[in-house]
């Protein structure tokens, strides 16, 4: 499997000759992951995880999403309503020859008085685990990759180094990455390596378009 990393939490993975892309979102380059992809999941509603206009130039392909993200993308392009799917916790998903099992349900909270919405998170193929904007662990599945939030409102380092030590992947790289200047991205990642490194976690920053064989 080939992983490329776009900005921020969007992701395309590839194999046999066929591809997938979660949360292609306004702060990536969505139209490009978008391009020859075959199906898309989608984490949560919010914009820098989904580019309504660039998912809905991309169809017809077969996207996954929480139900509220479904029905807006069914509400933009009822011509493709039959390829835009639910995605729900605890649901395997197929598609374009990968196998995504849905963890979750719940975006991590931002503050009291900012509503939680609907977030679910894909391990791919038994094996990469994109968790969106939440900090749950799998249940009942050892991944070997696993797809960090290193930064966001809703997070300190403290909880998503416990994040990257409690899902005990032999691998990781960073997502969430979009809002963090270099100076802060290289300070959160040097703690994610020393204490990832003490659990059995190799983690591993991945530069814009960078391609990886998992």
């Amino acid at each position: 499997m080939l992983l490329t990393k776009f900005s921020h939490s969007c992701v395309r993975l590839e194999k046999d000759g066929r591809a997938i892309t979660i949360d292609p979102g306004t702060l990536s380059e969505a139209a490009e992951a978008l391009t020859g992809a075959e199906a898309v999941l989608i984490t949560h509603e919010h914009a820098d995880h989904i580019d309504i206009d660039a998912v809905v130039a991309a169809l017809p392909v077969d996207v996954y999403a929480p139900a509220g993200v479904a029905a807006t993308l069914r509400a933009a392009a009822p011509e493709h309503a039959a390829r835009i799917r639910d995605a729900v916790p605890g649901q395997t998903i197929e598609a374009a020859g990968f196998t995504a099992a849905c963890f979750g349900g719940q975006h991590a909270l931002i503050h009291a008085t900012v509503p939680v919405v609907a977030n679910v998170g894909y391990v791919i193929d038994d094996a990469v685990y994109h968790p969106g904007d939440s900090l749950v662990v799998p249940h009942g599945v050892a991944v070997s990759t696993v797809l960090v939030p290193v930064h966001a409102p809703w997070s300190k380092v403290a909880e998503v180094i416990d994040f990257l030590v409690s899902v005990r992947a032999p691998r990781a790289f960073q997502i969430h990455d979009g809002l963090l200047n270099e100076t802060g991205l290289a300070f959160t990642e040097a703690h994610l390596a020393r204490v990832g490194a003490m659990f059995g976690t190799e983690y591993r920053h991945l530069a814009l378009r960078e391609d990886v064989e998992l």
